[in-house]
């Protein structure tokens, strides 16, 4: 099953664009013919069980990996064809904490923003800027050992923004944190969408992390299942809500695997 897209504006190109993605680790494939196109300045929810794909399509969006077969594009720079000009405007947030631990907070931001060759008044200036709006700028000279999972979180996620991206992906960024500090992480990125145009996907397997007004695409097994907004993805699947409506859309997946 299958939903279409909405419309975009025709003459902007789509902030994320994967064409016929596929991507095998041997005799095992990970991706198989993965389509879809996010417009700027969306939340778009990328929703899928462990091993579903989520990983790996992040890491070939990112050029960890080299694609194998297909074309991404950002903002219209493929990544193959110019992969400078396409990576200055993505932002990254890994699964795995990526923080050097025996740096202070700023000291991370510094490296990273030198790495985008950001000079150090500019860069201290952002950095001071992105820890007031993540709530840290007090913790600026601690190490980041000392902070706690949320906490890195949210330094990770201004890293992220430092060199101003316009599109910021994010991997199961509330993984092992408590209620309180996922929810604190969702509002602020939901509100770089609303607030500064930013345009996210936000890769989970986690239902209630799903909004009624987001985007929508549902991965499962390498496979793009359902793509649109919500209440188009849970009505084209008969269900009630987002829950059921994964429910059915993946458990319809596996029934056609062997048949």
């Amino acid at each position: 099953m299958h939903l279409a897209t909405g419309s975009q504006n025709a003459t902007a190109p789509p902030a994320l664009s994967v064409e016929n993605v596929s991507h095998s680790y041997g005799p095992r494939k990970a991706l198989a013919n993965v389509t879809f196109e996010i417009a700027p300045s969306t939340f778009t929810v990328l929703l899928g069980l462990n091993g579903a794909g989520k990983t790996t399509l992040f890491s070939l969006v990112t050029r960890l990996f080299a694609v194998q077969r297909g074309h991404i594009g950002i903002f219209g720079c493929g990544i193959d064809r110019s992969p400078g000009a396409a990576l200055r405007m993505l932002g990254v947030v890994f699964q795995p904490r990526t923080l050097d631990l025996d740096l202070t907070v700023a000291q991370n931001l510094y490296y990273h923003a030198a790495l985008h060759g950001i000079g150090r008044s500019a860069a201290r200036q952002t950095a001071e800027k992105l820890l007031q709006q993540v709530a840290l700028a007090h913790r600026a000279g601690d190490r980041v050992r000392d902070l706690s999972g949320g906490q890195m979180r949210r330094v990770e996620i201004a890293r992220a923004l430092l060199h101003r991206p316009r599109l910021l992906i994010l991997d199961e960024p509330t993984v092992g944190l408590d209620i309180k500090a996922r929810s604190d992480i969702l509002s602020h990125v939901r509100a770089l969408v609303a607030g500064e145009g930013v345009t996210v996907l936000w890769a989970t397997h986690l239902v209630d992390e799903i909004a009624d007004d987001d985007d929508l695409i549902v991965l499962h097994r390498g496979r793009m299942l359902a793509h649109g907004p919500v209440s188009q993805v849970v009505a084209g699947s008969g269900e009630p809500n987002v829950r059921a409506a994964f429910t059915r859309l993946t458990e319809v997946d596996a029934a056609s695997e062997t048949t």
